[in-house]
């Protein structure tokens, strides 16, 4: 006979083992996705690429070539020899948003 505690174990690993199946497969779709991506050299005709994009946006893209900083190139306390730099990336969303209290978008 299967007590109550057994079932109630075996319940929550299925959910478990299906919820970190799910989690697991959306992860390696993304994986997939990076694995893919073009790679695109840094040049002048980059923003010209982007801009023809659908949405103007690439969602994954491999950059190539020699990125030069603003100001000072960041060193590696860790590793000698090892620099980078820092992009910033500005997202802007625009949204309509139905106000009910108003009654307008």
């Amino acid at each position: 006979p299967i007590t109550p505690g057994e079932l109630l174990c075996l319940g929550s690993s299925l959910a478990f083992s299906g919820l970190f199946y799910y989690l697991y497969r959306r992860k390696a779709r993304v994986v997939s996705r990076i694995q893919e991506a073009p790679k695109l050299q840094v040049d002048d005709n980059l923003p010209a690429l982007v801009s023809a994009a659908e949405g103007r946006c690439l969602p994954y893209v491999a950059l190539e070539g020699i990125v030069l900083p603003a100001q000072a190139a960041l060193t590696s306390h860790y590793h000698e020899g090892l620099q980078g730099v820092i992009q910033k990336l500005l997202l802007k969303e625009h949204r309509l948003i139905w106000n009910t209290l108003v009654r307008s978008w």
